[in-house]
């Protein structure tokens, strides 16, 4: 279909058809993921919008498209006003408005594949006070109208040898049937990707930029497991690498055998199952524990075999980043580089590491304006010069076989504004009082997230987004369940071994944005005279932070110092990978201030 026009009609035609008077259309698949394949990127068909977090509600006569703080100017550039109202989420939530726009009477249908069965419950009851119902449907909607719709990935899934992932699967499983005999349960449903391909060491490459493989399994407590994977997908090094003790079935029939869970328990994660698996066990007669998928903690506590790895990816990807800040620095005050080539410059010089997988997300390369649009994603329509004058924010990581990175560094090009140099130094600030941050363990991250905002916070300026996210190991670049956020998360106890990012920002619109953001983990700190067990951050991603925009006069000596011991630090990591003139700047670019 040739407009976002005709698709909406396009639907709202066929829910005439369905006998519905609304629908409700995440951004999410049947895994409740974050980054989903292209066969389940339903809202960006429908809508344009390009982000990685939203919601749309379609109505007979209006639309409504849900986002948050990070994507309020994207939104507005990407998804026509014409035919979408923009709703803040931070305001109102889908639950909320369909509660307040359904007709009376209504019948507003929903997929039960994409949604969490709380969130059934809470627009069940907004929707009821309206006498209106919430319909589940046996087919997506916007499938029946989506013509060329994509088919799931047939990708071979791949071993991810226990020298990388530091504990075999065997141990695996057995940790989760130990846990599973502890809560008096006979299996529990794993649906989240990043969740299996941990339990199981496989990765895949059906979901872009994360090396995930379309599956679901159910774990059960004799140490046995069932993993539910197209039969296209798997080879007889997978066979072999899984043993015999993992049962290996088609997909497409995970919905039948949870059916047959019959009195059985069975624990299922309500945040991250969706709402048609607790209908499934309902049906089949199981008792159903609600509790956390149990891959999720051990996962986010990395072992020393997946510390080193990504120390190890970190040093590799300081050295490829290095180099292209050396080479921005170098070409962009000539004029001739923009957005889109920055990009390629960058994941080419990550390419050449050998080691490169994938990026871990879509490089966020803003200039000048694009910068303050938070989760940018460039494109040739937006595509803007890096000029003279101008502040250049480049967010972007890479997936390795040993570690996921995510780092962001803003530049500047020319002479920046007093403006500018002072908001990245408040910006500064934060960032180093978090990274020195000592605290007593369960520390919860929403407890420390004020850290980086305070300096922003103390000349009324602030940020829409978290500042701390957790991260996979060669997988997801986005992990809970740990979080530094004020909202929308950041309750869970930090552990030592829990890898997080560090990255405060601010963001003028329409001028300019600020970020800093390095990866750190969590470790356990010995503080001399202390009366409980304290924990710390190690700061493990290594580039330089730009010199030019620090104005050294708003640093305490304290921070002063952990500047120049970081910059100490990373010529000491990367240097020996550079040479010529990449070095020369390398040594410039960390001189103490």
């Amino acid at each position: 279909m040739s407009t976002y026009e005709d698709r909406l009609k396009a639907l709202r035609e066929q829910l005439v058809r369905d006998r519905l008077d609304g629908f409700v259309v995440p951004l999410t698949d049947e895994h409740m993921s974050e980054y989903v394949g292209a066969y389940a990127q339903r809202l960006a068909w429908l809508t344009g919008f390009q982000g990685s977090a939203g919601s749309a509600v379609v109505l007979p006569q209006e639309a409504a498209i849900f986002t948050d703080g990070r994507y309020t100017l994207q939104v507005r550039e990407q998804v026509d006003g014409a035919h979408w109202t923009y709703e803040s989420v931070a305001k109102t939530s889908v639950a909320a408005w369909l509660g307040d726009h359904a007709p009376t009477g209504g019948r507003i249908g929903y997929d039960p594949w994409l949604h969490t069965r709380a969130w059934v419950n809470q627009a069940t009851a907004a929707l009821a006070e309206k006498g209106a119902a919430l319909i589940a449907v046996d087919t997506n909607p916007i499938d029946r109208v989506w013509p060329d719709r994509p088919a799931p990935s047939d990708a071979k899934l791949v071993v991810h040898d226990d020298h990388y992932a530091g504990k075999n699967v065997a141990e695996k499983r057995q940790d989760m049937a130990d846990w599973l005999v502890a809560k008096k349960a006979d299996a529990a449903i794993l649906s989240a990707l990043d969740s299996i391909a941990w339990t199981f060491n496989i990765r895949g490459k059906d979901v872009e930029r994360t090396p995930v493989a379309l599956a679901y399994a159910i774990v059960h407590a004799d140490a046995t497991a069932d993993l539910y994977v197209s039969p296209e997908k798997i080879d007889e090094t997978v066979i072999k690498h899984l043993g015999n003790a993992v049962r290996v079935h088609d997909r497409a029939d995970f919905a039948a055998a949870l059916a047959d869970l019959s009195g059985k328990t069975v624990v299922a994660d309500p945040e991250r199952a969706v709402a048609a698996i607790f209908d499934q066990l309902d049906k089949g007669g199981a008792t159903i524990l609600s509790l956390r998928d149990p891959a999720v903690l051990p996962k986010a506590i990395k072992n020393e075999t997946e510390i080193a790895g990504h120390k190890a990816a970190q040093a590799r990807d300081g050295a490829a980043l290095s180099r292209f800040l050396h080479w921005v620095s170098t070409e962009a005050p000539k004029g001739g580089v923009d957005e889109l080539s920055a990009s390629d410059r960058l994941e080419a010089f990550r390419k050449d590491t050998g080691a490169l997988q994938d990026l871990s997300f879509d490089t966020i390369s803003g200039a000048g304006p694009n910068g303050a649009v938070v989760h940018y994603r460039v494109e040739e329509k937006t595509n803007r010069p890096v000029e003279s004058g101008s502040l250049y924010l480049v967010d972007s990581g890479g997936q390795y076989r040993d570690g996921t990175t995510d780092v962001t560094r803003t530049l500047a090009i020319g002479t920046p504004t007093e403006e500018m140099r002072r908001r990245f130094t408040l910006v500064l600030k934060g960032h180093i009082a978090l990274a020195r941050a000592v605290f007593p363990k369960g520390t919860r991250g929403g407890q420390l997230d004020i850290l980086a905002r305070q300096f922003l916070w103390a000349e009324g300026l602030d940020y829409a987004h978290g500042t701390g996210h957790g991260v996979g190991s060669f997988l997801s670049v986005h992990e809970g369940p740990q979080r530094i956020a004020t909202f929308g998360g950041g309750d869970e106890p930090l552990a030592a071994g829990m890898f997080l990012s560090n990255e405060p920002g601010y963001y003028k619109a329409g001028e300019y944005g600020i970020r800093i953001e390095n990866l750190v983990l969590v470790e356990e700190r010995a503080v001399p005279g202390a009366e409980q067990p304290m924990l710390g951050f190690e700061t493990l991603t290594y580039a330089p932070i730009d010199r030019a925009l620090v104005v050294a006069d708003l640093l305490t000596g304290e921070e002063r110092m952990w500047l120049n011991l970081y910059h100490a630090k990373v010529l000491e990591i990367v240097g020996p990978q550079l040479n010529g003139a990449a070095l020369d700047w390398l040594k410039q670019a960390c001189a103490p201030i």
